[in-house]
């Protein structure tokens, strides 16, 4: 493989974000007067849709009830953006030092995720810095395809954008549909679970790892540096 791009997902990947999205459903249930409150094992059920919007009317079809579903979505996500804002996130471990040795490396990033446009660019400045938006060479998020993941159509949209085969990126997930959609994508991925995915089946991956800490230390990584760098030194 001749690694020339990273792609990453953001919720459970870039940071465990999940808890603070349920959270911020339950307040903004809370908000609209419902008596909702999604508790640790249902929104575990839940996230087998993929989704925020979908995910609310999912459970408003288990209650047989109506609901605005895009408003309240709306609203959940301005609660979320607001308490990203607040530093009430971090970036997983191994993460940030993976971003700084690619972009030392010269390698493109970029990001494909199921959540919004606004999450992701909350997320990126408040945990890397204003600017570290622009280091990614393609967004690409639930609000750009007809289909979310475990649809593959968010990676074809990425690989699209990069211009490179799938066999020239390396991608990073932490659930099963996220799996799912990077492999028909062709792209080889690197799982690490994450708090809602641990014991979930990730036949298929590259590789299954606790974090991405010591990523860069592994030896594959090491035999396709080194094949960088003598084609940098024209060898």
């Amino acid at each position: 493989m001749t690694l020339r791009a990273l792609i990453f997902d953001v919720d459970g990947t870039l940071a465990e974000t999940e808890e603070l999205h349920r959270t911020a459903f339950n307040a903004a249930f809370a908000v609209d007067g419902l008596d909702w409150s999604w508790d640790r094992t249902l929104y575990r059920d839940l996230l087998r849709t993929t989704g925020g919007h979908e995910r609310i009317l999912v459970h408003a079809r288990s209650l047989g009830v109506e609901v605005d579903a895009a408003a309240l979505h709306q609203r959940k996500n301005r609660i979320y953006g607001a308490r990203v804002a607040a530093g009430r996130l971090a970036l997983r471990p191994g993460v940030a030092a993976l971003i700084g040795q690619a972009r030392r490396e010269g390698m493109a990033l970029a990001i494909a995720t199921t959540t919004s446009r606004t999450n992701v660019t909350s997320l990126i400045g408040a945990t890397l810095g204003a600017e570290a938006i622009g280091w990614f060479a393609s967004i690409r998020t639930g609000e750009d395809v007809a289909a979310k993941k475990p649809d593959p159509e968010v990676y074809h949209l990425v690989l699209s954008d990069l211009g490179l085969p799938a066999r020239d990126c390396l991608c990073f997930e932490d659930s099963q549909n996220g799996l799912r959609a990077a492999l028909g994508a062709g792209l080889p991925t690197i799982v690490t679970p994450s708090l809602y995915s641990a014991g979930e089946d990730f036949s298929g991956a590259a590789l299954v790892i606790e974090t991405l800490e010591a990523f860069w230390r592994r030896p594959e990584f090491h035999a396709d540096q080194e094949q960088r760098e003598r084609r940098a030194a024209g060898g």
